[in-house]
């Protein structure tokens, strides 16, 4: 457990027994306590651990807002449904069919992960409808009160099609999920592009939004808190750029896709080698393999049909 500000703090989940990979910010005040991005079921033992940590029990969470889907920023939030029935969750509208029937998000996973699926994410439950709040993304900005305090909302696409971004300006926190890429320790930062949402362009956009809230420090679930925000948008919207364009250009080249995801993925290795020390890069190891973010961004180009 650490604490950010006040009312604001996080629990690294140990995912994978590892430190620094998946983060779970807690957010309390006089109306109980929220949970952002919970993570996946394989790690709330370790979720309450760190809560127990804060005096903060389960049963005193009253909300559960998740920034996106994917497992491990929301894979935990059916079964803590199942055992908290009172919990109200925030997502966005398109991922919200995907926590009443994750059926199809468990066969995407599955896809990517096969027979690793239930060590590394645990259960999956379904989530009741009753339980969640959707937001729209025609909403450009909204704002929501939970857990004592006032959020603003922000539809942030571009990682995914319904990822969504909260800010806490009491404290000058931005909980921004996916959308300001991976960051450990170091100045480098890594843009994750699994499949199937990516959208470069959107994604751009929505690093511009953040940005213009003005945050004083991001909170990534990958990993924790950064700043200064300025810079670190930058660094990582060059990095995305970088990395859309190398996989542009291994589209037209020779190989096989495994050839070219395995390039790509040496590719990144030395990038985090420039930057970064053998102990910093470990975390980014523990997470997707670097493949991964391959075919995320050559799914993006091939929709294009922009080779």
């Amino acid at each position: 457990m650490s604490v950010l500000a006040p009312g604001v703090a996080w629990v690294d989940l140990q995912f994978r027994g590892s430190p620094h990979v998946i983060a779970t910010a807690v957010l309390s005040g006089s109306g109980g306590a929220a949970l952002v991005d919970p993570g996946p079921a394989s790690c709330l033992d370790s979720l309450e651990l760190g809560l127990n940590g804060m005096g903060i029990r389960f049963e005193d969470v009253t909300h559960i807002l998740l920034t996106h889907v994917h497992l491990d920023h929301g894979g935990s939030t059916g079964t803590l449904l199942r055992r908290y029935p009172r919990l109200k969750v925030f997502v966005h509208e398109r991922g919200a069919p995907h926590l009443v029937d994750p059926t199809r998000l468990v066969r995407s996973a599955t896809r990517l992960w096969g027979d690793q699926m239930d060590a590394l994410w645990g259960e999956v439950a379904p989530v009741p409808a009753s339980n969640i709040v959707t937001l729209a993304s025609s909403t450009l900005a909204i704002r929501i009160e939970v857990a004592g305090r006032t959020l603003d909302v922000r539809y942030t696409p571009g990682h995914a099609y319904h990822h969504i971004s909260f800010f806490d300006r009491f404290s000058g926190v931005a909980l921004v999920g996916d959308v300001a890429g991976v960051r450990v320790t170091g100045n480098y930062v890594r843009p994750p592009t699994p499949p199937p949402d990516i959208d470069v362009e959107l994604w751009i956009e929505s690093a511009a939004h953040v940005e213009a809230w003005d945050p004083d420090t991001l909170f990534l679930t990958h990993f924790g808190p950064s700043g200064p925000v300025r810079p670190h948008m930058h660094s990582f919207v060059e990095n995305l750029q970088v990395a859309a364009d190398w996989v542009r250009r291994s589209l037209s080249e020779p190989g096989s896709d495994d050839e070219k995801a395995r390039r790509y993925a040496e590719f990144v290795d030395c990038e985090l080698q420039r930057h970064l020390s053998d102990a910093e890069i470990l975390p980014h190891r523990v997470g997707a393999p670097f493949e991964v973010s391959w075919l995320g961004l050559a799914r993006y180009w091939r929709t294009k049909k922009c080779l």
